[in-house]
């Protein structure tokens, strides 16, 4: 049973319907409830079984009852993504402060809000049968390895979920909850639009010369993670489109 954030569009629609595919119950968790049941009833068409939830999870109250309805209504938790993310570049000088509190409350907070609520449920499925193991990964990207001018609260945030993520991961490890962090570079998904027009065509025209990734491409690095045999931890896995520089 597996509960993805961000799910409405992009690398979360798609780690959901892969997960599906793979025969998990998937909790579908975000904002735009109407793109939830939308994916909702295109997994259950295709034979699988989904729960739309809407849910704003940089609001603590909303995240924890989030999972513990995906909990309740799919029987237990074995595997969270936390996808949800917002990418807001620009220079830090003179830059709108809403752009960094955005970040930081969906890329840390929410994140946060999600993981805390859901290692209760993951430490005991690990416990028990069939698999022995449960999984939380989290998707942070390329800019929480490397650092550039005009993504410095954006890189900052993208940091933090990878030191996050790997003292969690050392914390939990020896209970077989495996803590997983995946870095996409270039993917082809709604990620830009919400960047100030001025800096988005100049943010898009790096990509100009290089084939993206898809968000299935994300999707079926996860759903491998999630997958392997209960001795195997892929701890952290950064994968670019292969002409993607930096």
């Amino acid at each position: 049973m597996a509960l993805v954030t961000g799910a409405s569009s992009g690398i979360g629609a798609a780690t959901a319907g892969e997960l599906a595919r793979r025969g998990a119950a998937v909790a579908l968790v975000a904002r735009r409830k109407e793109r939830l049941d939308a994916l909702a009833a295109t997994i259950a068409a295709d034979g699988g079984t989904a729960l739309a939830i809407e849910a704003d999870v940089t609001d603590q109250a909303q995240a924890e009852a989030a999972v513990a309805q995906a909990a309740e209504r799919l029987g237990r938790l074995d595997t969270v993504v936390n996808n949800a993310g917002v990418m807001l570049l620009g220079p830090i000088v003179d830059a709108p402060l809403e752009e960094w509190d955005r970040m930081i409350d969906l890329n840390l907070r929410g994140l946060l809000y999600v993981a805390h609520a859901a290692l209760p449920h993951l430490l005991s499925a690990a416990q028990d049968d069939p698999r022995h193991v449960a999984d939380l990964v989290n998707v942070s990207s390329v800019a929480g390895r490397i650092t550039r001018a005009g993504s410095g609260v954006y890189n900052l945030t993208k940091h933090g979920v990878g030191a996050f993520s790997e003292s969690l991961r050392q914390e939990v490890t020896g209970r077989h909850v495996r803590v997983s962090l995946v870095e996409p570079g270039g993917v082809a998904t709604e990620l830009t639009d919400h960047i100030r027009p001025e800096i988005r065509e100049r943010t898009r025209s790096r990509f100009d010369d290089l084939q993206m990734l898809d968000a299935a491409d994300i999707a079926d690095a996860i759903a491998y993670i999630v997958g392997r045999p209960r001795h195997i931890a892929i701890n952290e896995l950064l994968i670019r489109p292969t002409e993607q520089e930096d």
